[in-house]
Order: C-alpha cells, then sequence, then structure tokens
C-alpha cells in the first residue's frame, strides 16, 4: 500500500512511494505526530538522480525488516533537496560539521524540535569492516533515546549553537585585511585567488587537483573576469584564458561530455574526466556553456562556440518542458535492456564492441580509433568498483580528430563529415534504449541560470540569421513560463518549483538571485523593459525578505520560516554560486542604470553584501570566485552603451553584434527605443530621455561616468570606440 509520499508531486519522493517505510513529507503533520508520539524524527534527503540514494533505497528502504524499525521507532520523513534546498542546507551544514564531508543521501535524526542530534550520508544495509549498517545504527540510536534522550537532545543544542555561532561571528572575524579599503583588498584577493588556481591547474589533465573533478563554472568564470579586466591579450590575461581554455577542451575531448546527445555529465571520478558520474543535470549545462560562451569571446575559437551549441542542443531536444520551462535533470541510472528489472549507471551511455561493430559496420575502426573503443572495454577496473561498466565503453577523444584524418588518409572536413555522419547513428540506435528518468521539474533558480545563457548565446554566437533570434525566443518563453506558473504578481513573489502546477513551497534566495540576473541578461539580450521591470520588482521582495539588516548578505531562507531552526547564508560558490554572490552583481548592475553614489540603494547595498563576506574572500578566495567577479563593479565607474532605435531593426542587431564580440569590461546595456521603455527609463534615468537616432540610423552612445562620446552610427565606429 502507498505510504503518504504517494500524494507528493516531486519525481525524487513518488520514487519512495512504495516503500514499505511509512514515509511523510517534510511539514507541520510529520512534526505533530513526532511531537505527539514523542519520537525523533529519521530525516533522509535526496533528489531523483542520485546514484547513492537509489543504492540506499534499494538496500534498505524497500527492505521490510529495515522499514519495520524505522516505522517503530522513528517518524521517517523524505525530503527532495531541490524542492527545499533550506532544510537541505541546514542540515547538510550540521552533517559537514559533525563529519567533515556531506553529499547525498543525508541521513539525519532530529528531535521533534527539528534540532539534529545525529547525522551522516549513505549508510549499509549491513555491518562492513568495523562500520555499523544502518539496521545496527537504528537500534543504537533507538536506545539512545530511549535511554539518554537528555544527552541528546543536550547534543543537538550544542551543535547548533556552534553553528549559529560561526555563522553570527563571520561577518565578525578579523579577516586578515588588517582594515585595507575594499580596493586594496580586493586586488589582494583577485592576486590570490589567481595564484590559486594556477597553482592547483593539472597540467596533465587540466582542471584543478585531482579527482574526482568537477565542472565547477565559478572557477572559470572568475578566471575570464581577469582576462577581461587586464585584457585577454595581457600576460596575465593570457595565462588565464589558458586555464580555462585548456580546462573547456579536455572537458569535451573526456567521457564527462555526452558526445552522441550532447551536454555534460555531473562530474568524473578521475582525474582525466573520462569516467563520468552520469547524471545530467540543468544548472551544469547552463553554466558550462556561459563558460565556454565566454572562450569564444576571449579566444575567437569557434571550437568553444560549437561546445555552446552542443549544450543547447540537447537542453532544447532533452530537457524543455512542452511549456517553455526546463527541467532539472537526467538520472545516472537506467534498465539495462528493455523491460529488463537491473538497472546500472551509465548503462544508456556505454556501449560494446560487438555493439558498435554491428551498428557502424565501415565506419567502425574509424569510431573506434577516435573514440578509443577497446574490445574487452575500456574503463578500468579501478574506476568501476560496483563492475558496472565491465567490458563497455565509454565514448571519449584520446586525440584530436586531425590525427585520426591522417589515419585513415582523409582531409579534415572529410573526416568531420564521418564523424557526424557516426554520431548521428549512434543516436538514433541509443534512442532504443530505455532512457534514464527525467526530472521534469520545473525549478526557478535552475531556469533562471539558462535564461542566462541563452540570453548571452543570442549576444555572441552568430551563425546563421536566424540561430541567434532562437536563444533569444526559448530565453523569452522561459521567462513567460516563470512568470506565469511560477510568480504571483499580487505579492511580487516566487514559488520555487513546478511540475503538473505550482508546488507550495515559497522561492528562496537563489531562486530570486539566479531569476534577477537571467532577467537583466534577457533585457540586454532584448531590450524588452517587461523583463528589467520585472527584475526591479523581484529585487525589492529579495531585499524584503532575505536581506540580513545587521551584517549584510541574504539569507538562504525567510526570517517567517518555522521548520528552519538555523537562517543561513552561503559563503561557498560550489556547483551552483551563493545567492549573495550572484545578488552582489545583480544590485550593481541596477546601480549602474538607475543611481549614482546613494549609500541607501542598489549600489550602497552591493557592496555591503560584499563587504558582509569578506572574510571568507580575504582568506580563502578561491571559495567565492563568483563574488569576486562582482568586485569590479563595485569599484569602478559604471559604463554604459545606449543603442537608440528598434531593436528589432538590422542596423540596431549590428550595433548590438559589436558589443559582445570581445571579453571586456562590463557594461550596462540599455536601448532608447523612442517608446514606453525609454520613457519608463527617462523617468529613473533623466540622463537617457534625449539619446535618439541620428540621421534615421540606430545609434550607439558610448557613456563612462555618466559622460558620452561623439553618436556612433557604424559597427566599425562603435568598435573603434570600445577600443576593438
Amino acid at each position: 500500500m502507498p505510504n503518504a509520499l504517494a500524494q507528493e508531486k516531486s519525481p525524487y519522493l513518488l520514487q519512495h512511494a512504495d516503500n514499505p517505510v511509512a514515509w511523510l513529507p517534510w511539514g507541520e503533520a510529520a512534526f505533530a505526530r513526532a511531537r505527539a508520539e514523542q519520537k525523533p524524527i529519521f530525516l533522509s534527503i535526496g533528489y531523483s538522480t542520485c546514484h547513492w540514494c537509489h543504492v540506499m533505497a534499494h538496500e534498505s528502504f524497500e527492505d521490510e525488516a529495515i522499514a519495520a524499525l524505522l516505522n517503530m521507532h522513528f517518524i521517517p520523513v523524505k525530503v527532495d533537496r531541490e524542492e527545499r534546498p533550506d532544510v537541505d542546507k541546514v542540515y547538510m551544514a550540521y552533517v559537514q560539521a559533525m563529519t567533515g564531508r556531506g553529499g547525498w543521501p543525508l541521513s539525519a535524526w532530529l528531535t521533534p524540535e527539528l534540532k539534529p542530534f545525529f547525522g551522516g550520508t549513505y549508510f549499509p544495509p549491513d555491518d562492513r569492516q568495523g562500520r555499523a549498517g544502518f539496521p545496527s545504527l537504528l537500534r543504537a540510536i533507538a536506545g539512545g533515546w530511549a535511554n539518554e534522550r537528555d544527552k541528546l537532545v543536550a547534543e543537538g543544542e550544542r551543535v547548533l549553537s556552534a553553528l549559529r555561532g560561526h555563522q553570527d561571528g563571520v561577518a565578525q572575524d578579523d579577516d586578515g585585511s588588517g582594515g585595507k579599503p575594499l580596493i586594496e583588498a580586493a586586488g589582494t584577493a583577485f592576486e590570490q585567488g589567481f595564484q590559486y588556481f594556477f597553482e592547483a591547474f593539472d597540467p596533465a589533465h587540466a582542471g584543478f587537483g585531482g579527482a574526482p573533478k568537477f565542472p565547477r563554472a565559478s572557477n572559470l568564470a572568475f578566471l575570464f573576469r581577469i582576462a577581461a579586466l587586464q585584457g585577454a591579450d595581457s600576460e596575465l590575461g593570457r595565462e588565464a584564458v589558458k586555464l580555462a581554455g585548456a580546462t573547456l577542451r579536455a572537458m569535451a575531448r573526456g567521457g564527462i561530455h555526452d558526445h552522441v546527445g550532447g551536454g555534460f555529465h555531473r562530474y568524473s571520478v578521475d582525474e582525466g574526466w573520462f569516467v563520468p558520474h552520469f547524471e545530467k543535470m540543468l544548472y551544469d549545462q547552463a553554466q558550462i556553456a556561459v563558460n565556454c560562451l565566454e572562450a569564444k569571446q576571449a579566444t575567437g575559437d569557434e571550437r568553444f562556440a560549437w561546445m555552446a551549441r552542443d549544450i543547447f542542443g540537447y537542453v532544447a531536444r532533452d530537457l524543455t518542458d512542452p511549456a517553455g520551462g526546463f527541467h532539472t535533470a537526467e538520472d545516472a541510472d537506467s534498465a539495462v535492456a528493455a523491460g529488463a528489472a537491473e538497472h546500472a549507471e551509465g548503462a544508456f551511455y556505454v556501449w560494446t564492441e560487438g555493439e558498435l561493430r554491428s551498428l557502424l559496420g565501415d565506419d567502425f575502426g574509424f569510431a573506434a580509433a577516435h573514440f578509443g573503443v577497446k574490445p574487452d572495454g575500456n574503463v578500468p577496473e579501478n574506476l568501476d568498483p560496483q563492475g558496472e561498466l565491465r567490458g563497455k565503453n565509454i565514448l571519449a577523444m584520446p586525440r584530436g580528430l586531425a590525427e585520426t584524418a591522417r589515419q585513415f588518409r582523409l582531409e579534415p572536413e572529410a573526416a568531420n563529415d564521418r564523424l557526424l555522419a557516426i554520431l548521428a547513428q549512434l543516436r538514433t540506435a541509443r534512442a532504443g534504449r530505455p532512457r534514464p528518468l527525467r526530472d521534469d521539474k520545473v525549478v526557478t533558480a535552475n531556469n533562471g541560470l539558462m535564461i542566462s545563457a541563452l540570453a548571452k548565446a543570442h549576444q555572441i554566437l552568430g551563425g546563421g540569421a536566424d540561430e541567434p533570434l532562437a536563444y533569444l525566443a526559448a530565453a523569452t518563453r522561459a521567462a513567460e513560463f516563470v512568470e506565469r506558473e511560477l510568480s504571483d504578481p499580487a505579492t511580487g513573489t516566487l514559488f520555487r518549483v513546478w511540475r503538473q502546477g505550482r508546488g507550495t513551497a515559497p522561492g528562496f534566495a537563489e531562486d530570486y538571485a539566479y531569476l534577477i540576473q537571467g532577467l537583466l541578461d534577457l533585457y540586454e539580450a532584448g531590450f524588452e523593459i517587461r523583463w528589467l521591470q520585472w527584475a526591479v520588482r523581484l529585487q525589492a521582495t529579495m531585499d524584503a525578505v532575505f536581506w540580513d539588516a545587521a551584517r549584510g548578505g541574504y539569507f538562504n531562507s525567510a526570517a517567517e520560516a518555522a521548520d528552519i531552526v538555523l537562517r543561513l547564508k552561503e559563503d561557498y560558490d560550489g556547483a551552483e554560486p551563493a545567492p549573495s554572490s550572484v545578488a552582489a552583481l545583480n544590485l550593481l548592475r541596477l546601480a549602474a542604470v538607475f543611481e549614482g553614489e546613494r549609500a541607501d540603494g542598489y549600489r550602497g547595498r552591493g557592496v555591503r553584501c560584499i563587504e558582509a563576506f569578506r572574510a571568507q574572500w580575504t582568506r580563502a578566495p578561491h571559495a567565492m570566485p563568483q563574488l569576486l567577479c562582482a568586485l569590479e563593479s563595485a569599484l569602478e565607474s559604471p559604463r554604459h552603451v545606449v543603442l537608440a532605435g528598434d531593436p528589432a531593426a538590422p542596423d540596431f542587431r549590428a550595433l548590438a553584434a559589436v558589443l559582445h564580440e570581445r571579453l571586456g569590461p562590463r557594461r550596462a546595456l540599455l536601448a532608447a527605443d523612442g517608446g514606453a521603455g525609454q520613457r519608463w527609463l527617462a523617468e529613473r534615468a533623466p540622463w537617457i530621455a534625449p539619446m535618439a537616432p541620428r540621421s534615421g540610423l540606430a545609434t550607439a552612445y558610448v557613456c563612462e561616468d555618466f559622460t558620452c562620446q561623439a553618436p556612433a552610427t557604424s559597427p566599425a565606429e562603435l568598435r573603434r570606440q570600445l577600443g576593438g
């Protein structure tokens, strides 16, 4: 008989609806039952595409005996971390503080008042090598709750107090900058941040550090920002671009890249980007695409443009909802064959030599040479501890196409055509396999990131005349979806998720920060004033709900959230950037348009947001590379380019294209369209009012510190004014 999760919409919660565990969703019903029965809560947090979540579910949560232990002694509660990131971050902080590590599935035991007193991640179903298995642990905790409850409750209080003290003390700690002005502290942080990545760079495989290797996009964003500020042709700029570009190229060659279907897997378990953890996340696709677009700007290398198009093609085909929003992820696991009960990680993506030989015929030799295919599989045993990839081949490119072309005596263009035909065959064949589960919920934050990426693609990718417009159309459809389905215009608030209807969880700080960023980018791509207007309204809501008036920065959750025992502020740019890191730049971008130096306005709040984390970014600049990217706008005079004319006209678009040919300093981009948009802007920034086309031609006004150069009506003149 299904448990209470059968009434939920989350794919992750629905995966557990038929467990014998009497799961309850996170909420007052579960809390009230824990209080009434005076039982601890067992909290299990994961997400639908999490491999080890599946493993623990199969080993423990589907086991009748283990379920009986859970149901007898605890109130079992399941949380989808993508629906409730605020809950996840509180208890992840606890587990990391207690054990020194974290991850999913996250397992925590709470008092009925939601205070944690024990936790960990994955637990095996039996005792192994001196480590207690899950049933033994459940019995021990149940015994402790019955006989030493006061000690457990006191432990929960102690750890929460320590976490609260750490949170409160971050802004007050000596940051080691000796009270330097922001500009001096920022300069030191930039130097130390670059030095960290320079020294951590892996010269053999690219990327930073050793295994496992994650495509942490904020690292590359920081390096490209250095190149933009120093000049891509300067010594430091060239080195920054070299590190970032080499990392992207290595990722594109490796097994972390889905060569057949496009896009990138979550991370590689080895240092060479070869064996991936096969899940694919929307937030990775969006951020890696932006890295590729900036690499294209920095180098002019069309290979980076191809990488971005590869990602956008995958997202359009496999992660786009018919209504316009973008789905969250695809699982790593799938059935090993049609109708098979057995599932394995990577089953959808890997190939035996026999499969490839049979499918490709005369093209097999070319494909095998290019992708490193071996008769007995190409995955070393030490990288396949579960044995799921034995005899299988992960497609990767151990060498360039030019080398393969020489081996087969082909011209480069002919080799490329042959490779594309092979990939098309493989894509068709793979489509007949059982697909991994797609988590089809639409998350506001992730959609904000994808809107940004598509808006930038419209700006940067030339291609055919229709290509950039297709990216702009996709970004616009997604923004309209979020506006229609995930926002409440009456209150100005956002909701977190949509799946077969709007979810109940409110939007969190990351939802606001990422979406505001996306709307600012969307305005600068298509110049529809509605997106800038909405960004302004959302920023006001974000400030009202999440801003820390005492110390600066943004909390993850709202003050009135009764089910959150500790309000946290993110101080690390990980797989996704901290909300405050993104919000700081959003504020400074708004300040560049609407105000000067007012301390109580956007600029003052943006600077204070940066200062709130000074202790972190001065001690460990590499921990907050995304926040460092905002420092440029905090320290330099605002720069603007106002384009006067019809944004849909070819001459206007020709001028706009010049603005994105190269990496450079940040500029606020505005349209003086002669209509409602310009009137709205002029009410808030009067200096825009007189700007108009010259001689009937679209005209660019390049301004710095509110002083403008002579109007430019040709791409060549605009390029000259920008220093091109």
